[in-house]
């Protein structure tokens, strides 16, 4: 299998990290790629029709899209049990929590870079800061026991997103207000599987 992915991608690095922790990485070769909105890259395009990252292209069926869909269908060939059935609800609510955290930040990152100076809309960065902003309160608020717990999916993708803020957002001190969540941040970056995903 190939899996369609972008260095600097939160999404894509969701996948990647699932890779290394299911023992998978060396069953899908990761093909990395420049793509935007403007200019999507060919082989995008022709795995997913929206000309979005990550895809995964299968040796039988036709190519997997979103990076949720992705993780579930390796999860379920490795068997590795990252979204549990005893709380299959939570993980995927916190998941859906953290890949919207990354819609917003790209959103954010987007408005700078595709659009001309005079036409940025500074309404729009910090609408889209502001769900940020929510997600993490609701994070930290609600969700440190689980974060806490065995690894899952809706871990993994909290940390590639908070991880992702630091990347491209970092003047935005995402930390603020929220001391337990960053102290496990800290913690879970250090992973080896995070720590070889890192975008240069």
């Amino acid at each position: 299998m190939k899996l369609i992915s972008a260095d600097a991608s939160p999404f894509a690095r969701k996948v990647r990290v699932l890779l290394l922790e299911a023992g998978l990485a060396d069953q899908v070769e990761v093909v990395s790629v420049t793509t935007t909105p403007f200019a999507t890259d060919p082989q995008v395009a022709s795995a997913n029709p929206l000309g979005k990252l990550p895809a995964l292209l299968r040796n039988e069926g036709p190519a997997l899209y979103d990076s949720r869909v992705i993780t579930r269908y390796l999860d379920d060939m490795a068997g590795a049990g990252l979204y549990p059935s005893a709380r299959l609800w939570e993980v995927l609510t916190l998941e859906a929590t953290a890949d919207a955290v990354m819609e917003a930040a790209l959103l954010m990152v987007y408005e700078h870079r595709v659009r001309p100076v005079e036409k940025v809309s500074d309404d729009w960065i910090e609408a889209q800061w502001a769900k940020a902003a929510r997600a993490l309160d609701a994070i930290e608020a609600r969700w440190m026991s689980h974060l806490s717990g065995p690894l899952d999916m809706g871990q993994i993708a909290v940390g590639c997103a908070l991880s992702y803020l630091d990347f491209r957002l970092g003047d935005r001190d995402w930390r603020a207000g929220h001391r337990a969540l960053a102290e496990w941040h800290e913690t879970f970056a250090a992973r080896e599987s995070m720590a070889a995903t890192v975008p240069e």
